[in-house]
């Protein structure tokens, strides 16, 4: 037998083994002498991340000093992700609330998507600098046009009157997903919305494997689940109220608003498309780091 095979089995079994090998001893011995020599069973524990990325550490380095670059200037700095999607309805939401003895709020039994109202899918961005933020609920799919529209409805409600003067937008995002480094449809509606607001727009993506250090998922998203751990998210109305009703000793505040729009998956973009855009990589990383200029920035309003 291996190494492997035999750290696996139960004190019985290693005492069977060990009596057709010609050696006699019982399980309680076994046991015994397990722990003399410092052995228990224990489970799994997750630590290994796998390889570091290529220079990770001079990649959050550089975050940090745009941001606090951009922040002397007076420009924003946002972190955003998508949330867990969640199904909307009457099922189990991990968790406990305070509730009379015998009363638990009662739910369906399986969690079938059929039983489902819909679909919430939260794409959430996070002011760095105001400790503030606000999430797009979606209806229908996680795509980029999805990402850059909730950025699009962040900006028009907060980020122009909160920052007037703005000539820049830092935003800080996953390298994968609907925001991903490699998403032609990513850099495509930045495009188009950098065109629209008449600003440039600066992208840094986090390496590969390290997304629990964008701010957005232990300065925001947990505190949302936090906040309705326990509370079915019976209907979008209750999803819309639970992530609002948000906050903490430090001052987050949170909006959230519903996005009924259909986004369709799977949208191809050409060479010519990606020819047509305005992209100046940084000189590190430029997968990682790139800008979004403005094309004719003349014809739009700069806020």
């Amino acid at each position: 037998m291996s190494l492997l095979k035999w750290t696996s089995k139960s004190t019985y079994k290693i005492a069977e083994q060990l009596n057709h090998l010609g050696h006699k001893i019982g399980p309680d011995t076994m046991r015994r002498l397990l722990k003399e020599r410092n052995y228990s069973l224990q489970s799994n524990v997750k630590i290994k991340e796998g390889g570091s990325a290529p220079e990770r550490d001079a990649q959050f380095g550089y975050i940090n000093e745009l941001a606090k670059k951009f922040t002397i200037q007076g420009n924003p700095v946002i972190s955003v992700d998508t949330k867990k999607k969640e199904n909307v309805g009457e099922f189990k939401n991990q968790g406990r609330t305070w509730r009379k003895i015998g009363q638990p709020k009662e739910v369906n039994v399986y969690d079938f998507t059929s039983l489902a109202i819909g679909t919430a899918i939260p794409y959430g961005i996070y002011d760095v600098n105001r400790n503030e933020g606000m999430v797009n609920v979606g209806t229908s799919y996680d795509t980029s046009e999805f990402a850059v529209e909730s950025i699009r409805q962040w900006w028009h409600r907060f980020g122009k009157q909160c920052y007037p003067n703005a000539k820049e937008l830092l935003i800080c995002a996953d390298g994968g997903g609907s925001n991903g480094s490699r998403n032609r449809g990513w850099k495509i509606f930045l495009q188009e919305l950098s065109d629209q607001i008449g600003i440039s727009i600066t992208v840094c993506h986090y390496p590969p494997g390290t997304s629990k250090w964008n701010k957005i998922e232990h300065c925001m998203f947990s505190f949302i689940s936090m906040n309705w751990r326990g509370q079915p998210l019976v209907s979008y109305e209750t999803v819309i109220k639970l992530i609002s009703g948000t906050t903490t000793k430090k001052g987050l505040t949170l909006a959230a608003r519903l996005d009924g729009r259909k986004y369709t998956k799977g949208i191809k973009f050409s060479n010519d498309d990606m020819a047509q855009l305005e992209i100046q990589p940084h000189s590190l990383h430029p997968m990682w780091n790139y800008s979004v200029l403005p094309r004719d920035a003349h014809t739009f309003e700069g806020s």
